[in-house]
């Protein structure tokens, strides 16, 4: 009775499959579209490019500029005594006096050593700098989005093997209890054959157990609800034509840490003329529209005084010599620059040695998918044949068992191969900078 509530349950479990077919449809499209919207990391990295496009503005330039308004007043209470040139004296106690003023000024740099110009185009080359890395967060994060997509691909048709497998095995353990119940079979074969079919449940179980799992973890990536139900896609399109020639050529010129390389030597250099530029003079401008009105005590000699109108300027100034700062500070510029050149060779370096890497596994990861798809083919050959001399009663269940088991195992092999082919394609043409224009 106990076993056959469990090949019930499992009758259920082995259905449950089925119903994917009602459940949300999850394309590789979607997938890279939701991610882009709601991954974490990618969000983060969007704020920072907003961040560096405000910094980049002319508003954070320095170009305009400035504009400041004053006001004040002024109220006081005194004693006072005056002392004036024929000796005369005047003492008033509680003397009041109070002023009012104000003045809106304009200051503006006319030239500053076009230290105020490439410091402008360093912010810019910041801004681009910053779309770069944002780049660079979200090709990892689609690269690790399709690793996890691919892996709930392969469970599914994992799961969906397996639930071949346990079919096999009940149809298996039916005829072995009919056999018995007629004679032709022993208990041990009945027993065999129930032993086969729970393991082949449990397997089943934990399959689907990872499955899910593993949605959960693709959901986490996607920013969305992590109890969220779908299906992915199991297809698989493999890109035609890859040379390892124009990948090493696509690399060296499209590849986001080549290019933030590239980027950073560009500002150490726009870094070295900022520095240069102290040691130039620099020219201000000023203007200035003020307003004073004042009454003084009755000691002053003038009991009121109003005055109103506009004022200009112009400063010229010049650091002759700040004690040898700005020296240093070129003197470092031009250092930081050349380090960053070097770190720009070595990064080429480490990206051919990368390439190759890559390039060679994926031509292996191309072998390998076309030997498991012939060991598949070879293995379903095997267990057709098989199937037919069990039925005939030609081999004993330990053959059909190893040829049933070897059917399975070619069937996960080749799925691991066909979906690690396949990002080890989109790894290749990651480092190509191509990754967002593959076909996924």
């Amino acid at each position: 009775m106990t076993s056959v509530k469990f090949i019930f349950i499992i009758s259920l479990l082995i259905g449950g499959p089925h119903l994917y077919g009602q459940e949300n449809f999850l394309s590789k499209r979607a997938a890279v579209d939701i991610a882009l919207e709601n991954n974490y990391d990618i969000r983060i990295a969007k704020g920072n490019v907003e961040i560096a496009e405000n910094e980049a503005g002319v508003l954070n330039s320095g170009f305009l500029p400035t504009i400041v308004g004053l006001g004040g007043a002024n109220y006081n209470i005194i004693d006072s005594k005056a002392t004036y040139q024929n000796g005369s004296e005047r003492e008033v106690n509680g003397a009041q006096s109070y002023s009012f003023n104000g003045s809106i000024g304009l200051n503006y740099t006319v030239f500053n050593g076009l230290g105020r110009k490439y410091n402008y185009e360093r912010l810019k080359e910041n801004y681009n700098l910053s779309e770069l890395q944002a780049r660079q967060v979200i090709e990892n994060s689609i690269l690790n989005l399709f690793a996890v997509y691919y892996d709930v691909a392969r469970l599914t048709q994992n799961v969906q093997s397996q639930q071949e497998t346990i079919e096999i095995s009940r149809r298996r353990l039916q005829r072995a209890r009919y056999g018995y119940e007629y004679g032709q079979n022993t208990q041990l074969d009945v027993l065999n054959a129930e032993v086969d079919f729970n393991n082949d449940s449990i397997n089943f179980l934990n399959l689907v157990q990872e499955l899910e799992n593993t949605k959960r973890d693709l959901n986490v990536l996607l920013g969305r609800d992590v109890n969220e139900v779908y299906t992915v896609d199991t297809t698989i399109v493999y890109m035609e034509g890859l040379t390892l020639d124009e990948i090493m050529k696509n690399a060296l010129k499209n590849n986001v840490l080549v290019l933030q390389d590239q980027s950073l030597l560009q500002v150490a250099e726009y870094g070295i003329n900022v520095n240069k530029a102290a040691l130039i003079p620099q020219l201000g401008i000023n203007a200035n529209y003020n307003y004073l009105n004042r009454h003084s005590d009755p000691t002053a000699f003038f009991q009121q005084q109003t005055s109103i109108g506009p004022t200009f300027g112009a400063s010229l100034t010049w650091n002759i010599f700040d004690g040898g700062l700005t020296h240093t500070r070129v003197q470092n510029a031009k250092i930081a620059a050349r380090n960053q050149e070097i770190s720009l060779q070595q990064t080429r370096q480490v990206l051919q040695r990368n390439v190759n890497n890559a390039w060679a596994f994926y031509q292996n990861s191309l072998f390998v998918l076309q030997a498991e798809r012939k060991n598949l083919e070879t293995n379903q050959r095997n267990f057709d044949r098989t199937l037919e001399q069990q039925k005939l009663g030609q081999i004993t269940s330990i053959e059909f068992r190893q040829a049933q088991f070897n059917l399975l195992r070619a069937k996960l092999n080749f799925s691991k191969a066909k979906y690690e082919a396949k990002t080890a394609e989109l790894a290749l043409l990651q480092l190509a900078g191509q990754l967002m224009n593959a076909t996924f």
